[in-house]
């Protein structure tokens, strides 16, 4: 399923149905009866979020359902990074199959050193001129400033501590960093293993604080995307 499609379901989920309705009981049996029991555990998942083991953290990702084929990313938001990366060394954290860095190869008239960390990097493509790192984005083992770009996608809304993550991008970014998050609300019931929800893009800018002086952060569809550089 792409991108495009899961935004136009999760319109009519978010945007059209009245929350008492999305955290009642009946959308619960419905999202069962549509999904399984995943959907219980995501809300569990959810409520535990400060006590969960690291194992657990893991084995819940694991086993998720892949709902995209092969990206998260709609294709305007990729379109959007690639437009935006500056330098030559780039650093995908998050990675998931690599799809974003196969694109970046694939619509880049320049030579890049591309790099995917991911905490779990089994289902990489295996592509020549990628390098995979397993590590988690709390932790990058990397040096300060080691990537012209770094590019996150669809991963803050995931970690716990997120602030630490941002701190962390930031940190190994020389040049320029690109944020992707999806545009949403939270609710008792989802789809989706997100610790974090924001809805709107000022939403985000709390949680880049303090945002740089040179910064860009816009909706594109149903995705917040922001840039900035040091």
């Amino acid at each position: 399923m792409r991108r495009e499609t899961t935004n136009f379901v999760r319109f009519l989920i978010e945007d059209c149905m009245p929350p008492i309705l999305q955290d009642s009981r009946i959308f619960h049996l419905l999202a069962r009866a549509a999904w399984g029991s995943h959907v219980s555990r995501l809300a569990d998942f959810r409520a535990r979020a400060p006590f969960l083991t690291p194992g657990e953290y893991e084995s819940l990702y694991r086993e998720h359902p892949r709902v995209h084929e092969g990206t998260d990313n709609s294709v305007a938001c990729m379109g959007k990074a690639a437009q935006d990366l500056i330098g030559t060394s780039v650093c995908d954290v998050g990675c998931g199959t690599g799809a974003l860095l196969s694109y970046f190869q694939q619509n880049s008239s320049r030579d890049l050193s591309l790099t995917g960390v991911d905490f779990v990097v089994d289902d990489a493509a295996d592509l020549n001129g990628i390098t995979y790192v397993a590590a988690r984005v709390e932790d990058l083992p990397f040096p300060d400033e080691h990537f012209d770009t770094v590019v996150c996608t669809h991963v803050i809304e995931h970690i716990l501590d997120y602030r630490r993550a941002i701190q962390e991008l930031r940190r190994i970014t020389r040049r320029r960093l690109i944020i992707v998050v999806p545009r949403e609300r939270e609710h008792l019931y989802t789809f989706n293993p997100h610790f974090n929800f924001f809805p709107y893009p000022h939403s985000f800018l709390r949680a880049m604080h303090p945002v740089a002086a040179n910064h860009m952060c816009i909706g594109i569809g149903r995705d917040i995307y922001y840039r900035e550089d040091k």
